[in-house]
Formats: C-alpha cells, structure tokens, sequence
C-alpha cells in the first residue's frame, strides 16, 4: 500500500469514527460524500438564501447604477429621511423583512434549510444586535425543522472589494491584520454562542471570497491559509457544525484548496448564468470524488424558470444540495416570493441613479421628493414586504421541484 492510499485509508476512519461522534450529539454533520442528521440519515440540502435581509444589496431595490452596498444604500435612506428617521426605517425593515409567517411559508413549500448572509457589525460584539434576529430565527426555525446556514457576506476589510462585501472598493481582508482580527473574532463569538444550537447546520466562513479581477488573483494563495484561521477559531468554541469553504473567484475556484484540513467540512460553489448540463459542476464533483466530502450549491437563481428547472434537475441527480438566491425580491418572479414597489418608487430610483455626493447637492436636492414624500414612499415599503403583502410565485417553486402554494 502506498503512502498516499495508506494516509487517506486514516483519514476516511477518521471521518467515520467522527461521524458516529456528531451522531451520538444530534448534530446534522458530514460522513463521507454526504450531510447527514444526527440519525445518521443522509439528507438532500433544498434551501433558500434570506437576501436582503442583514445586507441590503442595491439591485435588489432596482437602483440600477445607483447606490449597492448595504452603507451607500443606508447613506441614500438618510439623504432621503434624515439621519434619525434612517435608523428606524432599517431596524423596522430588519424586523419585518423575514417573520415566524416565513419561515412557516418556507417550510411548507417543501424547502428544509435557510441561509442566512450577514453583516459583520450585526455580531461586533456579545450583546450585538444580530444575535437578537437569528435567536429568534432559530425558535422559528426550530419549530418548522429548517436548517440554518449562517453565512458572513461582508467581512471586516472585505473579501471581495465589490458592494456585496460593503468594503471600501478594495478586499483589505487578506492583507489588513486588524481585518483579520476581526474577522476571526466574529466567527468565534458567533460559534460560541450557537455551538450548542443542533438547527444550525454549519457557518459558511467567506461568501465568494476574491472576485475574477485579474488583478486580485494575487490573493488566491492566501485564501486557504486565512480559512484555517477561522476554522481554528471555531473549533475552539464549538466541535459540533460543519464549516463550510467557498472557493476563490466567487465561489468557483476550487483549485486554492488542497486537501481537507477538517473532519467536518463541506466546499460550496455558486453558478450563475451558466449552461445547465453536468458539465458546469463537473469539476466539483471531481473534487467530491477525490477528497470524500459534500459539495453544496450555496447559491444560484435569477433566471427564468426553465432555467432553474433544468439546473436542478442536473444538481439533483448528481446529488447535490443546493440553495437558490433569493427567497423574496421587489417586483420580480425569480425568487419564490416577491412583493410590490412602493408608491412613488421611481422617484427614488430616480434620485439613487445620480451622480452621488455633496458635490452634486445643487440637482440632487432640486430632484429629490420632499422629506414628507420620501417618508411616505418608505413607510409603504415596509407594508410592502410584510407577509401579508407578499405573493408566491408558483411557476417558480414548480422549477424547483417543490409545492406551489
């Protein structure tokens, strides 16, 4: 037996001998190529991803060329509303946009899990307002037996440099200590907090960490070493959730990543606008094949049915799990549920759609709604996106394989 077939005969006993521990805890775990529950039955991840939620993204409100990350779209609400109104406006959005009535709704339209991307100042601290929503997502989530996947999209620093990490235009995370600090901290603090929490499947470390910039290629070599660091963090406070590796390039490089360094580990890879054969994912089954670990669809989506149907139907007989982006969109049917601009949107997407800044003052104020408007165009957001405001879309959840409502 050669060395290389002697070391992964260990490292399979190991997984197997690790396996029977997450069994005996209760606590969902991989065994092997798949993810299992604390019986040990193998289950078939359909999740949704709770965009929107802790980090607004600026095409989700259709301010096409306007403002994107969560701080310049809360920069155009205190323009708009003042700086005081602004505050109250995201904390009732934060409050309403996902509800009990949701996840009720996400369970019965046959999903099983929810992840969950997040900003880092929500979890800044022990008492940070973040542990308040998802505590409370995890009752719910409890009660309608959904997983939960806590994601980190924005990252101190940011890993990305793009608006989906709300960074300052640059990914400072691999080479800025104090970021990394921080960082490494966060997921600490949020694995110790939830280490005893058997409805969370596992923490997704860094959403689509270093985009495909030729120029920010140069971090790709860091990206396992930093995803070492975290994973240690974790596993000084909790030895029971899978941590969950996403790839360079937006989640689609697995060539950064050499052998597992965890006995329970999942990789995930997004695919957008892609074709929808075997062939977009083969090289992730490959890597399934080689190294004996789950593959995860963390997200995918905004395209048109046939699409979705056709995609998952290749995820699903490559027994892949997977979790489309988003669960709810403004005026939009790719997503299972969507709701309605508010009144006199437009004039905000009008503004949202200037050149920013107070070097502009003079035309953003004389094309800008009044104060009054502006409040009224917010408040009828938020009754736009309660649940009972909402409606489903079927031909939607039929893609996916699951129950129109």
């Amino acid at each position: 037996m050669s060395i290389r077939k002697f070391c992964s005969v260990l490292f399979c006993l190991g997984l197997s001998v690790n396996s029977a521990l997450f069994a005996q805890r209760g606590f969902v775990h991989t065994s092997g190529a798949n993810v299992v529950d604390g019986s040990g039955k193998t289950i078939m991840l359909r999740g949704t991803n709770l965009g929107n939620w802790l980090e607004p993204e600026g095409y989700m409100f259709h301010f096409d060329g306007g403002p994107q990350s969560p701080s310049e779209i809360e920069a155009l609400t205190r323009e708009l509303i003042g700086p005081s109104k602004s505050e109250a406006f995201w904390k009732q959005w934060r409050e309403t946009y996902i509800t009990q009535a949701d996840i009720d709704r996400i369970a019965k339209m046959g999903f099983n899990s929810v992840r969950v991307p997040f900003h880092w100042k929500f979890f800044a601290t022990d008492n940070a307002e973040g542990f308040r929503y998802i505590d409370q997502l995890v009752q719910w989530a409890r009660k309608d037996h959904i997983y939960i996947v806590l994601d980190l999209h924005c990252a101190p620093g940011g890993q990305t440099g793009t608006n989906i990490d709300d960074s300052e235009g640059y990914p400072w995370l691999y080479t800025d200590t104090e970021a990394q600090a921080r960082t490494v901290e966060v997921w600490r603090r949020i694995a110790k907090h939830y280490a005893n929490e058997s409805i969370v499947l596992g923490y997704d470390l860094l959403n689509e960490p270093i985009p495909h910039f030729p120029q920010l290629q140069r971090y790709n070599k860091d990206l396992e070493p930093l995803f070492k660091r975290l994973v240690a963090a974790v596993r000084e406070v909790d030895k029971n959730h899978i941590v969950i590796l996403g790839g360079a390039q937006w989640d689609s490089n697995f060539k950064v990543f050499g052998q597992p360094f965890d006995k329970n580990v999942m990789y995930t890879f997004h695919k957008y606008w892609t074709a929808t054969d075997v062939s977009v994912i083969q090289e992730y089954l490959d890597f399934r094949d080689k190294y004996h670990v789950p593959i995860w669809l963390g997200e995918s989506g905004e395209n048109k049915d046939e699409w979705i149907a056709a995609f998952t139907k290749t995820l699903e007989d490559n027994h892949v799990g997977w979790c489309f982006w988003p669960y709810k969109k403004m005026d939009a049917n790719s997503s299972p549920v969507t709701f309605d601009r508010p009144e006199h949107w437009d004039a905000v997407v009008k503004l949202a759609a200037m050149a920013p800044g107070t070097g502009n003052a003079e035309k953003r104020i004389a094309a800008r709604p009044s104060p009054e408007e502006a409040q009224a165009t917010f408040d009828d957001l938020l009754k736009k996106v309660q649940f009972s405001s909402e409606r489903v879309n079927d031909g939607y959840l039929r893609a996916l394989g699951l129950k129109p409502q």
